[in-house]
């Protein structure tokens, strides 16, 4: 990667947008309600206000999918007032993290019928072609591909980038930080990036009637089975 600096580099300067950005961060160990694992923190306090105030849509991005009721709640009074929310996420084939997707096992059907709109990433994208011919070596061992990215748009010129994932532990456990800007370029730049992500070339689109967990072999699933039997919510 290193030697492919001066390939890229140029290009990426010449792509440089310049722009005033919000920088917000969490206190290490927020959270002193250490038995009821709840309280949030200041990025889960600023997320929470800046999706309530959407007003057209809201299109995240994030590896993980774990809601609590209140969570649910709230995009499903978003979707209620007209705003169109999407969500990009991991597959169970796509995911390496059983224990965080039995959390989301667990809300999924809840959110598709308040009318969130899910889209479940591939293990082998056609996306992926873009990458190994960038990184050749990666066809070797035929990897699965995973989104790791947290980020959202809303209204189509709000943006976010940071460590929070849609989950209990950033909201109430972890310490996050993160970017929010208000410029319509950069916002632009991003929904063109989960776009692509959530064509259904690079994913599946998940909806009350169908879900991709059939592409995975019966033991990964019945893993996840297991964990959703657990109270691992407020952890994960």
């Amino acid at each position: 990667m290193l030697a492919q600096v001066p390939e890229f580099f140029p290009a990426l300067t010449r792509e440089l947008v310049w722009g005033d950005v919000t920088f917000f961060s969490d206190v290490p160990g927020k959270n002193e309600q250490h038995s009821r694992l709840t309280g949030g923190g200041e990025s889960t306090r600023f997320l929470l206000e800046k999706l309530k105030a959407a007003k057209r849509s809201v299109l995240i991005q994030s590896p993980y999918l774990v809601l609590e009721p209140g969570g649910v709640s709230l995009l499903a009074a978003l979707v209620e007032r007209g705003v169109e929310v999407k969500i990009s996420t991991n597959s169970l084939a796509s995911t390496d993290n059983l224990m965080a997707f039995s959390g989301y096992q667990k809300v999924r059907r809840k959110l598709l019928a308040a009318g969130v709109q899910i889209f479940e990433f591939k293990p082998h994208p056609a996306i992926q072609e873009n990458l190994i011919k960038r990184f050749p070596r990666l066809a070797e061992n035929r990897p699965v591909f995973a989104i790791h990215a947290k980020s959202m748009v809303i209204d189509g010129t709000q943006l976010f980038i940071g460590t929070f994932n849609l989950d209990p532990r950033s909201a109430n456990l972890n310490t996050e930080v993160g970017l929010f800007a208000d410029n319509e370029i950069l916002a632009g730049q991003l929904t063109s990036s989960i776009l692509r992500d959530i064509d259904p070339a690079n994913s599946w689109q998940t909806t009350v009637d169908f879900n991709p967990d059939s592409a995975v072999p019966w033991s990964k699933r019945l893993h996840a089975a297991l964990y959703r039997l657990l109270p691992l919510t407020k952890v994960l």
